[in-house]
C-alpha cells in the first residue's frame, strides 16, 4: 500500500515564527487564511499533528464551515477528516478536543512509553491506537498504516518537530506556508521545522509552485518537494 500524498500547512510570521515565546498557540492566521485552511482540511482524508501540538495546544482538527461539512457528506464522507496524533507518550486528557470535538475517526500512533491503562482508556474512547516498539513513532510505518486505512491525502498541521522529521525522511510532497504581516521575535519561539537541524550541504530543496497575496497583506507560498 502506497503512502498518502503528504502536505504540510503552516502559518508563520514574517520572521518565521509559528508562535510567541509563550508557546500558547498565538493567533497568526487571518480570517481569509483560516477559510483557506478549512478548505484544505475538507479536501483531506486525514489531518495529522505531533505530540506537543496535540497535548499542549489541544486542537479540534475539525472542518468549521457547515457548507464544507455538507459537501463532504454529499461525497459519502464523514463531516470531518480522520484525526491523527503522533505522540511518544499519549497522555491525553479525557476532555481533550481530539477526543471530544466532532465525530471523526481518531487514530493515535504512539510507543510503549504510553501506559497500558492509557491505551485502554483511548481505545474505550473509540481511538485506534498503534503502538510502535521504538523510542519514537516510526513515521514511515505510520504513513503506511494510514495508507492501509484508506488515507490518500494527508494534511500535516505541525508542530515543528514532526514537520522536520517528515521532511528529513523525504516523506513530504508539498509545503504550503502562510506568511503573516507581523513580527514575534524571540530566539526560543518555535519555527516550522525544529528537530536536530541540517548542515547547508544537506538542506532540503523546495520548488516554488505558486504564490498568492491575500487581502490582509499576508502571502501564501506553495512549494513542491518531488
Amino acid at each position: 500500500m502506497a503512502k498518502p500524498f503528504v502536505f504540510i500547512n503552516v502559518a508563520v510570521t514574517a520572521d518565521g515564527k509559528m508562535d510567541t515565546i509563550e508557546r500558547k498557540g498565538a493567533a497568526i492566521s487571518s480570517a481569509s487564511d483560516k477559510a483557506r485552511v478549512d478548505r484544505l482540511r475538507a479536501d483531506s482524508d486525514a489531518v495529522m499533528v505531533g505530540g506537543r501540538t496535540l497535548l499542549d495546544e489541544d486542537p479540534k482538527l475539525t472542518v468549521k464551515s457547515e457548507a464544507l461539512r455538507a459537501e463532504r457528506v454529499s461525497r459519502g464522507l464523514s463531516p470531518d477528516p480522520i484525526k491523527v496524533g503522533i505522540v511518544t507518550r499519549a497522555e491525553l486528557r479525557p476532555a481533550s478536543n481530539f477526543l471530544t470535538s466532532g465525530g471523526a475517526r481518531k487514530v493515535i500512533f504512539t510507543t510503549e512509553k504510553t501506559s497500558k491503562l492509557q491505551v485502554e482508556f483511548l481505545r474505550e474512547q473509540g481511538v485506534e491506537v498503534f503502538i510502535h516498539p521504538t523510542p519514537r513513532v516510526d513515521l514511515v510505518k505510520a504513513l503506511n498504516s494510514l495508507g492501509e486505512l484508506g488515507v490518500n491525502r494527508l494534511m500535516v498541521e505541525g508542530g515543528g518537530t514532526l514537520n522536520f522529521e517528515l521532511l528529513r525522511l523525504g516523506l513530504v510532497d508539498e509545503l504550503t506556508m502562510y506568511i503573516a504581516p507581523m513580527i514575534f521575535g524571540g530566539a526560543a519561539a518555535p519555527t516550522p521545522a525544529a528537530g536536530t537541524g541540517l548542515v547547508r550541504s544537506d538542506a532540503i530543496p523546495l520548488r516554488l509552485a505558486g504564490s498568492q497575496v491575500l487581502e490582509d497583506g499576508g502571502v501564501v507560498l506553495q512549494y513542491l518537494l518531488r
